[in-house]
């Protein structure tokens, strides 16, 4: 997020492992503290009198405010980018729809919000102003609310808080008994927050008994205040919700005679009751233990029979691993480096051995290449709601039931050795075997391939780094649980390709990156694939009277299906992308930015998980007015 989500924004405690257990120390250092970017110009510093100027990938303030030339985007980034001039000009023409992040405002709730937007404005179809003001819309996301059965609700409020620094809020959480004892049909976390004046975005993240249950990050505010609601489904961690548990949640914020912006939130939990009776909302299959990964070691139950990871990966600890995929070897002349280039790696190991490999997912976060007016409504793809990347390590489970402590660490291949960036906070789902007190078993297959990266740097007016990376992993096991023996075979390869170009002083920064993740999971008769793609497509120009213009497109989309026996018997499409357009003038206090900026965000869901089967949203925003919000399903 404007390169520094990385910075302020508490992306350096993030680092740290878990944001509540930062000091204020660690996370200073990032964006070199907000006085830093008020600090008078020079490499890698932006003038800005008001919130960052840009989002450069980096440590410091901004650096495109400054003139270009070398060193403009200084060490903590490049300003990120990605089409070559033609491609710029085709995607400016305001290419096709785009899609928005997670759930942030409910959609139900966009028509009243869109009627209380500043001026009377921002309401779908509504006057656009010529160029942004000093107020916009609320942030507003594609993706649908979460659904929720009609049986009798509780809610229970988890923390309520004002974040002016990086002390954590601290409380204590107890099951509401008004809907009855676990398991409950649905658990719905719904974080509402709401923050004005002058700050930058930040990171932040919920615990629940040590258990990470939301990670997230802020929009950036106006001056007369903006609202934002994230919503998220947490019916999974049913164990962890049954019973009473410690409540610590930290937004990492600064706030001085600057940066003004205090962030107020309130977190919720809705229970709703699980029923019985045909047509009923029953409880879903949950684990049946959730365990933080809090230390290495760990000593999970002996009756094991299935063993979910979920990592929460975001690369943001206050350095170029905010833009991981614009890093470039030593010898390129580049302001963010990694020796072995952008290629990543989010990898599970079990006892030193590679147990699951995953490609992280390129969040852009509220501030992000460069210019957080592409930012300010639509946020960028799950910038709102981080998504845990799931490891199926069932293979494993036999290994682990011997009742020792063993060894299961996360790690990100391709970051610099000794270098911080990446925050990886993990939890373990476990179900158990009701009929046995020790399931027993074997790990059977262990089939990996070289992993592969390569990055060709071509020197030129226009430098350019070409990168392929990829790698393979096959692991397979049985037990011997008390319906039989079931067998688990977990096949995944990740790939990346990706294609930098930039100028010298970095004026032009661009990249076209795309990244897959291919999963098959086969337990018994029954297999699961996911294909996921993730793709990056933008460029940031520094032209003539200091005017910075970033185009840039974002995709996620997955195709999963489930086959039993051979036959599909389930499927889901997702498909959610996001375009936008903005320019602004650098160097400059905010009222004199004269920024104008487009953005489109559609979601598409089809299958299982969707409302009615299909979901298909798309909302457009003008100079901070909402333009378009139309379903199509």
């Amino acid at each position: 997020m404007r390169r520094h989500i990385t910075g302020l924004l508490g992306a350096v405690a993030l680092a740290a492992g878990t944001l509540a257990a930062a000091a204020p120390a660690s996370a200073a250092a990032p964006a070199t503290t907000a006085a830093a970017v008020a600090a008078p110009a020079g490499p890698g510093r932006a003038t800005e009198r008001g919130d960052r100027p840009a989002g450069l990938p980096g440590t410091t303030a901004t650096a495109v405010a400054g003139p270009a030339g070398p060193g403009s985007a200084t060490a903590g980034g490049p300003r990120p980018a990605g089409l070559p001039a033609a491609t710029v000009a085709a995607v400016a023409a305001h290419a096709g729809p785009g899609r928005a992040t997670e759930r942030g405002a409910r959609p139900a709730e966009l028509a009243a919000s869109a009627r209380s937007a500043p001026g009377g404005a921002g309401a779908a179809g509504g006057d656009v102003p010529a160029e942004f003001g000093s107020d916009w819309h609320d942030p507003v996301t594609a993706g649908p609310a979460v659904a929720r059965p009609g049986t009798r609700a509780c809610e229970v409020t988890l923390a309520e808080a004002r974040f002016r620094d990086f002390t954590p809020y601290r409380g204590d959480y107890a099951p509401p008994t008004a809907c009855g004892p676990a398991p409950w049909a649905k658990v719905v976390l719904r974080l509402d927050g709401k923050v004005k004046g002058r700050q930058y975005d930040r990171l932040g993240n919920l615990t629940l008994g040590g258990v990470e249950i939301l990670r997230t990050s802020t929009p950036q505010p106006s001056p007369d205040g903006i609202t934002w609601a994230v919503e998220k489904d947490v019916t999974r961690y049913r164990d962890t919700l049954s019973r009473p548990q410690p409540v610590e949640m930290l937004i990492g914020n600064v706030v001085d005679d600057t940066y003004t912006g205090v962030i107020d939130v309130k977190v919720t939990l809705t229970f709703y009751a699980a029923e019985r009776g045909p047509g009923r909302p029953a409880a879903p299959d949950t684990p049946d233990r959730v365990l933080p990964l809090t230390t290495p070691a760990v000593t999970t139950p002996r009756n094991t029979e299935r063993l979910l990871a979920e990592v929460y990966a975001t690369g943001s600890g206050g350095g170029c691993e905010e833009y991981w995929y614009l890093t470039t070897p030593d010898a390129a002349p580049y302001s963010c480096k990694a020796a072995d280039g952008p290629h990543r790696e989010v990898r599970v190991l079990v006892d030193g051995q590679l147990a699951g490999i995953a490609a992280p997912f390129p969040t852009v976060w509220t501030g992000g290449w460069s210019n957080p007016f592409l930012w300010y409504v639509t946020p960028g793809l799950r910038a709102f709601d981080v998504q845990p990347v799931v490891y199926d390590l069932t293979p494993y489970a036999a290994l682990l039931n011997d009742g020792r402590p063993h060894r299961i660490e996360v790690s990100v291949a391709g970051v610099p050795a000794g270098q911080s960036g990446w925050s990886t906070p993990a939890n373990l789902l476990l179900w158990q075997d009701e009929a046995r007190a020790v399931v027993t078993g074997a790990l059977t297959r262990h089939d990996e391939g070289e992993p592969a990266n390569s990055s060709r740097w071509t020197p030129g007016t226009e430098h350019r780094l070409d990168t392929e990376g990829g790698h393979r992993l096959t692991v397979a096991g049985y037990l011997d649980t008390s319906h039989g023996r079931i067998t688990t075979t977990v096949g995944r390869e990740v790939r990346g390709t990706s294609v930098h170009r930039w100028t010298d002083g970095e004026a032009l920064d661009a990249l076209t990156a795309t990244w897959t993740d291919r999963e098959s999971v086969t337990r018994g008769a029954t297999t699961t694939r996911t294909e996921r793609t993730y793709t990056m497509d933008g460029a940031t120009t520094l032209g003539a009277g200091d005017r910075l213009r970033t185009v840039l497109s974002l995709g996620d989309r997955a195709d999963t299906v489930t086959l039993r026996g051979g036959r599909p018997v389930d499927s889901s499409r997702l498909d959610d992308r996001y375009t936008g357009d903005a320019t602004y003038t650098t160097n400059v206090p905010r009222d004199q930015r004269h920024a104008v900026g487009t953005t489109t965000a559609r979601h598409r869901l089809y299958g299982a998980g969707a409302p009615g089967g299909c979901y298909d949203r798309t909302v457009a925003t003008a100079q901070g007015t909402v333009t378009v919000d139309r379903r199509r399903c």
